[in-house]
């Protein structure tokens, strides 16, 4: 064999080498992205769960829950009542209209029952809904109290996930950390929509 075979065989094999280990390292970014995706998927799922949980609580008692304890007893023993709401219009002289509204208590359901059934969340477990997927058994961030708009008294919360496995949401102090509801105004949404 002369110096060029022996050459060319050579780059060719630290040629194929360069090739696989770009290749191992463009392919673990991206299987590192899809499993980021797959675990916020899961953190949005149980932030939607709690969101729908302080819903159904504010109504049932007029303010959000501070504590995971309070939500979760409120999930296993609190119920949501069935209120038809009726109105009639009634056709005055003079092309007015009065209109009366009737509301009527129909009976209750469990909570549990209603929001989280079977049908909606297969898969539903109570004594891990507060635990933040992927974490290693952390647990959500819960906040809520009353802020003042308008003169008026007006509940808040804020349920957030408290060390966000993406980098991107850990940058300054996990300031863009996936969350529902907010410390400031009277919202229910969470930042990923």
């Amino acid at each position: 064999m002369t110096l060029t075979r022996i050459l060319s065989v050579v780059f060719l094999l630290g040629a194929l080498g360069l090739g696989f280990m770009l290749y191992r390292s463009v392919d673990d970014v991206m299987q590192e992205e899809k499993r980021i995706a797959a675990i916020e998927a899961r953190v949005i799922e149980k932030l939607q769960m709690l969101r729908d949980a302080q819903i159904a609580y504010i109504a049932a008692k007029g303010e959000y829950a501070g504590s995971w304890d309070e939500l979760r007893e409120f999930i296993e023993d609190g119920e949501i009542w069935i209120v038809e709401r009726k109105e009639t219009t009634k056709l005055l002289e003079y092309g007015k209209e009065e209109t009366t509204v009737s509301f009527d208590t129909l009976g209750s359901v469990q909570v549990i029952d209603s929001l989280f059934n079977e049908r909606r969340y297969p898969n539903f477990n109570l004594e891990n809904l507060h635990i933040v997927p992927g974490s290693g058994g952390l647990e959500f961030e819960f906040f809520s109290d009353k802020i003042e708009r308008s003169q008026r008294e007006i509940g808040v919360f804020e349920i957030r996930d408290p060390a966000p496995i993406n980098p991107k949401r850990r940058a300054n102090n996990n300031e863009r950390a996936l969350r529902v509801g907010s410390r400031t105004d009277s919202s229910t949404s969470g930042n990923w929509e």
